[in-house]
């Protein structure tokens, strides 16, 4: 039986087994699919994660599962004590622990992250998963960049501030104590057996930053972020943002080989940059599944796989899949993709 972690494998040496790798992102249908009945009480357990991403992915047939919580979850690993839960999306940071530069040159990186206690159920999260399916389908875990964390600690708009205008040093300092944190969130991801990495960095792209800045502030704490690690279980990833005249930077610069391409791209134009050298990941839409006809999804699949597979090193994958997207439209995004991501694709 072939696995997606064989289809994984295959894609990044530039084969196709029986198809293309096809990676979906259902955080929060989860909740749903084991008929649980608040958000608050779904993420207090890894046991609740680890099942709804089984389940879910049993149920629809695709190639990875995630240990994703929710990103202020990091925040809450630092400090920050208060959690809005949604009804019907994901939960948000609900206080800013960082308020003033005293805050900075206070905050403390926890020792051991494993033990923490806001940490915890995303550890018991991965143990299952990679006790389920370790070996066998792509673990997928989200990291966020030392530059990109200071923004779920103190606000997009405050960290801007400091990172473009404020005292160089106070920036530096919680760089660093971002970057201490990466460092171990990674290496707990790694070490308890997650093989898909995806490492999230939206300021490294220019419609957030302006290149200058990117090569001066950015880039060289991402090469700090990753030094010594390697590289071949991590996806470069700018939150959905372009960041095709970047690519050359990434690969000179980082050495990373796996890209998730923004919807907003121009997808050929990345294939080309990217040239075999890695994956080429072509990313759907898929806030536009809520408008969407069933034909119109079929054939916005049938368009990035037929840019994308002839190169071989390819994976078709969607972005956040908001709890509101029908099922229907689910599986017609699915099937589409498993059909028209066959070897040797027969559909006209």
């Amino acid at each position: 039986m072939i696995t997606g972690m064989d289809r994984l494998n295959a894609a990044a040496a530039g084969e196709i087994l029986d198809r293309i790798p096809v990676f979906c992102n259902l955080f929060e249908q989860g909740k749903n699919e084991l008929g649980i009945a608040s958000f608050q009480e779904y993420y207090s357990n890894g046991e609740y994660v680890a099942e709804a991403q089984l389940k879910l992915r049993e149920k629809y047939g695709y190639d990875n599962v995630w240990n994703i919580f929710y990103v202020g979850r990091e925040a809450e690993v630092l400090g920050c004590e208060k959690i809005i839960y949604a009804e019907n999306g994901p939960p948000n940071v609900g206080e800013f622990i960082i308020q003033t530069y005293d805050d900075i040159h206070n905050l403390e990186i926890p020792d051991d992250l494993a033990s923490h206690p806001k940490f915890e159920q995303c550890a018991r999260c991965m143990n299952i998963l990679a006790g389920e399916v370790g070996g066998k389908y792509p673990i997928v875990v989200y990291l966020s960049a030392s530059t990109t964390l200071p923004a779920i600690l103190m606000g997009m708009d405050k960290w801007l501030e400091l990172l473009l205008t404020g005292p160089a040093e106070v920036r530096d300092e919680l760089i660093y104590k971002c970057h201490l944190f990466f460092r171990k969130h990674i290496e707990f991801y790694i070490n308890a057996g997650a093989n898909c990495l995806v490492y999230s960095t939206p300021f490294a792209s220019t419609q957030t930053m302006p290149m200058n800045l990117i090569d001066q502030l950015i880039f060289p704490w991402m090469e700090k972020d990753l030094a010594g690690y390697d590289r071949g279980g991590l996806v470069f990833y700018c939150g959905g943002a372009p960041f095709n005249n970047v690519i050359e930077r990434v690969f000179d610069r980082l050495r990373l080989n796996a890209f998730y391409i923004s919807p907003m791209s121009d997808l050929a134009e990345a294939r080309d940059i990217i040239n075999g050298r890695g994956i080429t990941c072509g990313v759907i839409d898929d806030l536009k599944l809520l408008r969407w006809s069933k034909a119109e999804i079929r054939q916005e699949v049938k368009r990035i796989i037929d840019i994308g597979m002839p190169s071989g090193k390819f994976l078709f994958g969607s972005m956040v899949m908001p709890m509101s997207i029908p099922d229907d439209k689910i599986r017609t995004m699915l099937d589409a993709a498993f059909e028209y991501g066959t070897v040797p694709c027969t559909v006209g």
